[in-house]
């Protein structure tokens, strides 16, 4: 399977680094830019090819990944011949918007987030009933070497997107915060930053198991610590900020 990105830049780096590093990633990965040089320099990083053009690129793949800026797509669309199937990354692009423009190719409209680099990302995935079913799979199963694929309706990816594209940057504000206070305690920048890393990684997993409340509850031992954490995180609105964090990015994303 040979995959194509039209764009290079971070998004499209992070599914690259982790489709190199899986063992069921494409056989092939080809790069375009619109004269960056990042095409270059991701395919020397990832062992794949930097390709003259985008008609060339769509020309030499099974899929072709839409990672410019979303108001290049009609410029880009006009100027290639219709690809076998269309992977699209462009933020606040409806599927009906990405079938007016490629109307003869299988289209699957993408919200990936930066964790996709590791493998361990999670990857919201809308596609029409009516699609080609063989091509769909053969999408979703590359897909899943990147992470945890989840289908949803195509009206429902803006929530997605706000809820699991943007988050790592909120969860990097969190641990940058956490950090911060173990060092200026005296702690290795390095030994606060991994403890952190750990943390997070570990009671991720525990959300897989328990709710959010249950972890509190089971964390905070009445009087303790903890709960004078929480306290302090409830007296500065903390809960209430994240939430707006997330209203402000899903209403920027509907403003185009």
């Amino acid at each position: 399977m040979i995959v194509g990105f039209i764009g290079s830049g971070n998004m499209a780096a992070a599914m690259a680094r982790g489709w190199a590093a899986s063992a069921n990633g494409p056989t092939q990965m080809l790069f375009t830019d619109s004269g960056s040089g990042r095409a270059t320099a991701l395919a020397d990083e990832v062992e794949g090819r930097a390709v003259d053009s985008n008609e060339n690129l769509v020309e030499g793949a099974d899929f072709v990944v839409l990672a410019m800026k979303p108001k290049d797509l009609a410029d880009v669309a006009a100027s290639i011949p219709s690809p076998f199937a269309v992977m699209s990354l462009l933020g606040g692009t409806a599927l009906a918007t990405l079938f007016e423009q490629f109307p003869d190719s299988t289209v699957i409209r993408l919200m990936p987030n930066l964790a996709v680099e590791t493998g361990r990302g999670v990857i919201a995935a809308a596609h029409p009933q009516e699609s080609d079913p063989k091509v769909i799979a053969d999408g979703l199963a590359l897909l899943e070497s990147l992470g945890k694929v989840v289908e949803l309706d195509d009206s429902l990816m803006d929530a997605a997107t706000a809820v699991m594209g943007c988050s790592p940057a909120y969860f990097a504000v969190v641990a940058d915060a956490l950090a911060k206070a173990g060092i200026e305690d005296g702690l290795e920048p390095e030994d606060a930053l991994t403890m952190v890393a750990e943390t997070l990684s570990g009671t991720a997993e525990l959300l897989k198991r328990r709710t959010p409340f249950e972890i509190q509850v089971a964390v905070a031992s009445p009087g303790g610590s903890t709960e004078a954490g929480l306290e302090a995180l409830a007296a500065g609105g903390a809960a209430e900020a994240f939430e707006q964090a997330a209203i402000s990015s899903l209403r920027r994303m509907r403003e185009g």
